[in-house]
């Protein structure tokens, strides 16, 4: 089986959508992860008559639509886990928002849900407590998603960023306990640095609860930059079938959004080659 590739556009902030999708897909990728941000200060300010063009300018250039990620860096001042019970409903109807936002822009999409800042123990409230907001806002968006077909993926975030669902143990008893078709969780390379057992490892033993990947060096920067073990991690997914998208995400802009794209997808592609042989 074949890996299907993706990348986020951050890189591509700065260009026109269809150029940028015409150059994602120019460079060997089939999918693009989208930050919200880049789109709209606010997911409401994104006309229907936007949606259907974006849309329609990714199917034009071949491109699938793959989800959403960095989900909460604009507007302002959102938090999801905060005491003071006003923001948070605010901040969950811009979740909710995004669902539709997701479900608009093409079948099938994930919310990849990091935001360190946004769900990080605040307030005066323990970590219990805070992650106890999450969960209750994840259970309360649930059925909404299911509605329209959205994964909302929860991604486990070293405790250097976040100090709410920093495993990916914690992250799947989260997926257990609200129990919905809509609540999964996702491995991000980078992010997973805290973790104790082998990436490898931790993968097979969550995979039926992993529904997305994102790939970078630990560091942030472009696979291939560093020294990630990426050979193995690809070996085990491909031992478990995996079906989802392999999306890179980089941090480190400062090549170029083709350079690090190109570069990126190649190496990837050499990693999963030399980890279905191994």
């Amino acid at each position: 089986m074949e890996f299907r590739h993706a990348v986020c556009n951050e890189a591509f902030e700065k260009w026109d959508f269809a150029e940028a999708c015409r150059a994602i897909k120019r460079l060997g990728y089939s999918g693009i992860e989208i930050a919200p941000f880049t789109l709209s200060e606010k997911p409401l300010d994104l006309s229907p008559a936007r949606r259907r063009e974006l849309k329609d300018i990714m199917a034009d250039e071949g491109l699938d639509f793959v989800g959403l990620h960095w989900i909460m860096v604009s507007p302002k001042g959102l938090h999801v886990t905060t005491p003071d019970a006003e923001l948070r409903a605010a901040s969950w109807r811009h979740i909710r928002d995004l669902v539709d936002l997701c479900a608009d822009l093409g079948p099938n999409g994930v919310m990849v849900f990091g935001s360190p800042k946004q769900r990080s123990a605040t307030g005066g409230l323990t970590v219990s407590e805070a992650t106890k907001n999450y969960v209750d806002g994840l259970a309360g968006v649930a059925p909404h998603a299911e509605t329209r077909d959205v994964k909302i993926l929860i991604e486990a975030l070293p405790i250097e960023q976040s100090d709410v669902v920093t495993t990916l143990d914690e992250a799947v008893a989260i997926v257990r306990s609200v129990a919905s078709p809509a609540i999964w969780t996702m491995f991000d390379t980078h992010n997973a640095i805290n973790e104790r057992e082998s990436h490898a490892d931790l993968v097979e033993k969550h995979f039926a609860y992993i529904r997305h990947v994102h790939v970078n060096e630990i560091d942030g920067r472009h696979p291939g930059t560093g020294d990630y073990d990426f050979v193995s991690v690809f070996q085990r997914l491909h031992k478990l079938n995996y079906g989802g998208w392999i999306s890179m995400e980089a941090f480190d802009f400062t090549p170029g959004a083709e350079v690090l794209a190109k570069e990126s997808i190649d190496y990837l592609k050499l990693k999963i080659q030399q980890g279905v042989t191994a």
